[in-house]
């Protein structure tokens, strides 16, 4: 029998807004949500003129409106995604979590470490879900190579490399996009590195299986009268000897999206790009370079489940997306009916966002000390 869809809910996330309209296709890209409530704008005009535009029944004026509302309604919402700028996050969080409404939160966690120990607190005491849309690790390449390097395929993890360039604040901080991220009381104590950095470490602790012990971190901001940083170079020592390095940059003319992870054992490396999202280098030492690809021979469960079409046919961001929206469906229809939790079921916590705010705050400390090392 068919599983009901989840009613959802939208925080943020207007008719304009790009992140917001790349969840509701990530939602209903599998037909597991059905978008019923809003509260798409800090203004509630915007918000209404959004809701009635994207088809949305209920449009509420505030998000404290609507967590009230909502709980009080037989048919409202079972979970609600998260979709504002970062300041926003914690509070909007903790209304839902305490009324036992599921919170699909768009990442870093939040703006500020103690928001972000609220936001914990309240999770762990409500009895509904928290889940964060770190996207890239829902690509089926990212999920074989998290398979091959638990596996073993790469022997001893040696080697952790990833970056992720833009280009696109070169040549200043402009539009809807850019005014709250060059903000530190929005966006947070960090600017590309809590924006784009947080991807990049994310997918590195992902795919490696490892844990940071301590960095050095050199953040730069070249912007004339920006104070967040718009470029990061980090030097990474990883719990158990291995080491790596983590460049993400938001003034790299030439780049648009160039999020890209090398992982090197003493047996072989991986090396994948975010462009070429479909496909997988795989070279064990002293043999050919090997050319892995999505839903293709070779292929693992993990690469398999996490795909919808033949290999050949190209899948990319929307699908990986959606395929963090399709295992929170999962979790919220195991949680629903009083099921165990699917044993293959994977996708970023609450905790995977305190250990991002935690990398955030770590890097900040260390540049503000001269590079100097600190431990998260």
């Amino acid at each position: 029998m068919a599983e009901t869809p989840i009613r959802l809910g939208m925080v943020g996330g207007g008719a304009d807004a790009f992140i917001g309209a790349v969840h509701r296709i990530a939602a209903r890209l599998d037909g597991k949500y059905i978008l019923l409530a809003g509260a798409l704008s800090s203004t509630p005009e915007r918000a209404r003129a959004s809701a009635e535009a994207l088809g949305v029944p209920r449009s509420y004026d505030s998000f404290a409106q609507m967590a009230e509302a909502e709980a009080a309604r037989d048919d409202g919402v079972e979970a609600v995604a998260i979709v504002t700028p970062n300041h926003v996050h914690a509070d909007a969080a903790i209304a839902f979590l305490e009324r036992g409404i599921h919170v699909i939160c768009d990442k870093p966690l939040t703006s500020t470490m103690e928001d972000a120990e609220r936001l914990a607190d309240a999770a762990r005491r409500s009895g509904a879900l928290f889940m964060l849309t770190h996207n890239y690790t829902g690509y089926p390449m990212i999920r074989q190579a998290r398979r091959m390097v638990c596996d073993g395929q790469l022997g001893d993890v040696r080697l952790v490399n990833v970056e992720y360039a833009q280009d696109w604040m070169t040549g200043g901080a402009e539009g809807k996009q850019a005014e709250w991220r060059v903000d530190p009381a929005r966006s947070g104590a960090g600017g590309a590195i809590g924006d784009i950095g947080t991807h990049a470490y994310n997918l590195a602790c992902f795919v490696s299986g490892l844990t940071l012990d301590r960095l050095a971190a050199d953040l730069d901001a070249f912007g004339a009268g920006h104070t967040l940083d718009e470029n990061a170079h980090v030097l990474l020592r990883w719990q158990g000897g291995a080491k790596g390095m983590l460049w993400c940059s938001q003034i790299a003319p030439g780049n648009e999206n160039a999020l890209r992870l090398r992982i090197y054992g003493d047996k072989g490396g991986l090396d994948w790009s975010q462009e070429d999202p479909n496909r997988l280098w795989f070279t064990p030492l002293g043999e050919p370079k090997r050319l892995l690809t999505r839903n293709g021979a070779g292929a693992t469960e993990d690469n398999i489940r996490m795909s919808r079409v033949p290999g050949g046919h190209p899948e990319g961001y929307l699908e990986a997306f959606a395929n963090l929206y399709t295992e929170a469906a999962r979790a919220i229809h195991a949680h629903r009916s009083g099921d165990a939790m699917p044993e293959d079921l994977l996708f970023p916590t609450l905790e995977d966002g305190m250990d991002g705010m935690r990398f955030i705050d770590a890097c900040v400390r260390s540049s503000r000390q001269d590079s100097a090392w600190v431990s998260p």
